[in-house]
């Protein structure tokens, strides 16, 4: 199986490893909260966030930047908030025009973007840090300890294990299409771009019926052994000093964050 497609843990020996996943859960989650509650512009409080998100990192031993070159790649999907720049009233800060558009880049407008920007990125940074020192199944079990409907955690866990099963059969189904699809070396295989639709499409069908019969196969297993609908894990989820010790300095410094970002 392809594990290193979607699995983005990182065995190490740190502190942040050893922790409950349920306070590595509920950190990140009010971490999340607490930056968007910042007002716009609230550099004391975007800069105290980032000095602990960079000690975080410290305590993972994964390395000071490791969240930080990762989340660059998440920051263009906040440009979706670039409509600010021209809705917020403000003072005009730029005017140009596009195409029959004559748009105004206001001062308002452009800290709430930045804002945006800030927020996201620092959001980004602690998912992925969560996912870096969380194994998954562990991650799934504090969900159920958080009282998340058992519902939802199964569903999730369930997409989870099969996108390798399925990355295995899209590899499969590729192997054997260029296998069928011999050509003169130095050339391309295949025909014209109707013909690469077509078999993409031919294969999108095979991929939906093997995973539909796939499912099926695995509902009767399930049953003969005597699913009941709980996921059982091999780490004891036992909360000691240490994690009660780490929620609270957590929840101390993002309420300082709050508390500096209001000044």
């Amino acid at each position: 199986m392809h594990f290193d497609a979607f699995d983005r843990y990182h065995e190490k020996d740190s502190f942040l490893h050893h922790l409950d996943p349920r306070v590595k859960v509920v950190v990140t989650i009010v971490f999340i909260v607490s930056n968007a509650l910042l007002p716009d512009a609230a550099w004391f409080g975007f800069l105290f966030a980032w000095i602990f998100l960079l000690l975080v990192n410290a305590a993972s031993k994964l390395g000071v930047a490791y969240t930080l070159k990762r989340s660059l790649l998440a920051l263009p999907f906040a440009l979706i908030a670039i409509t600010v720049l021209f809705s917020i009233p403000g003072k005009p800060v730029l005017q140009f025009h596009f195409l029959m558009w004559d748009l105004t880049v206001t001062d308002m407008g452009l800290l709430r973007f930045v804002s945006i920007l800030v927020r996201s990125w620092l959001s980004v940074q602690m998912a992925i840090l969560l996912v870096a020192v969380t194994r998954f199944p562990d991650l799934i079990h504090a969900l159920e300890h958080l009282r998340v409907p058992a519902i939802l955690t199964t569903i999730i866990a369930f997409l989870y294990r099969y996108l390798f099963v399925l990355t295995d059969e899209v590899f499969r189904l590729l192997r054997a299409r260029e296998a069928r699809s011999a050509a003169v070396p130095g050339t391309r295989s295949g025909g014209g771009v109707l013909w690469r639709a077509k078999i993409a499409g031919n294969m999108a069908g095979q991929l939906f019926l093997r995973s539909y019969e796939r499912s099926d196969r695995i509902y009767n297993a399930m049953v003969a052994r005597g699913y009941s609908g709980h996921l059982y894990t091999l780490n004891p989820h036992e909360m000691k000093s240490t994690d009660y010790f780490a929620t609270a300095f957590a929840i101390v410094v993002i309420f300082v964050t709050q508390i500096l970002g209001r000044f």
